[in-house]
């Protein structure tokens, strides 16, 4: 008796991995950042996909960075991040279809209350980095290469500063943590409005820069590439994508809020081809 189970159960674990193996290939694997995971955007959008569309989601939350290699790998059907400078490079280097703005916010220096190097007094980025070195306050850095880091690179080089000293901490860690580790220390640090707004320990900590140009935080969603990698779900990529630029999707991102407050504002200019 025991030997016929055991001849059916190989007979049949085949065909029961088959299975398995043929519902993940029909999940939309999402590439995507820590940002749009920890605001909480996607538990409010994905069950409504699914519910209209019956495809289900499964989203990777990391850096930009690591999130644009594991798609390079192949490890993602869609790619959404903010480092529009490595996404039009990903396509053009063939591992992506074509890159749609999806939405917006804005980048945001916090520190503490008291403000020791005088940022709130500051109007301009340049003067308020040039601030921050000149006064050695407390600069918490992601340190990531995610699209926070990116940005954060960018706005130092554009003032014609390097940082470097300890006085400069970089963590290594997500948005959250870095916030956490800022407040912790009394610290300054450069994050997303989003994930700002929905962090809850921020003690004395507030917004002290923020509104200039520089600032400005773009969204893309990129389909993966079939060519670089066959087995993506293409059909299922294309679907999501299509839903999150439609005027449907674009409503329902503009209506996620966080305490009262807008995270992410639509700013799809069309729809991906069908």
């Amino acid at each position: 008796m025991n030997k016929r189970i055991l001849l059916l159960a190989c007979l049949l674990a085949p065909l029961l991995f088959g299975t398995v193996g043929y519902a993940g290939e029909q999940r939309i694997l999402v590439q995507s950042t820590t940002s749009t995971q920890n605001s909480g955007l996607y538990d409010y959008l994905l069950p409504q996909f699914e519910a209209e569309t019956g495809q289900q989601v499964a989203v990777v939350a990391v850096g930009t960075g690591q999130a644009i290699k594991n798609a390079m790998n192949g490890d993602a059907d869609v790619l959404l991040v903010h480092a529009m400078q490595s996404e039009l490079k990903f396509v053009d280097q063939g591992y992506g279809i074509e890159r749609f703005d999806v939405m917006y916010n804005d980048f945001v220096l916090i520190g503490p209350k008291d403000d020791p190097a005088k940022i709130a007094q500051i109007k301009t980025v340049n003067e308020a980095l040039s601030a921050l070195q000149d006064t050695k306050q407390r600069f918490i850095s992601r340190g990531d290469d995610s699209g926070t880091h990116k940005k954060e690179l960018r706005l130092w080089k554009a003032a014609n500063l390097q940082p470097a000293g300890q006085w400069y901490l970089e963590t290594g860690s997500g948005m959250g943590a870095t916030i956490r580790m800022a407040v912790e220390m009394g610290g300054y640090t450069l994050t997303d409005r989003a994930t700002w707004i929905a962090f809850n320990a921020k003690e004395d900590h507030r917004v002290l820069l923020s509104g200039q140009t520089e600032l400005f935080n773009q969204y893309g969603v990129i389909a993966v590439s079939p060519v670089k990698h066959p087995h993506v779900n293409s059909s299922g990529a294309q679907v999501f994508i299509d839903w999150l630029l439609s005027p449907h999707g674009q409503q329902l991102i503009a209506e996620f809020k966080v305490q009262g407050q807008q995270l992410f504002f639509p700013n799809a200019q069309k729809t991906a081809a069908n």
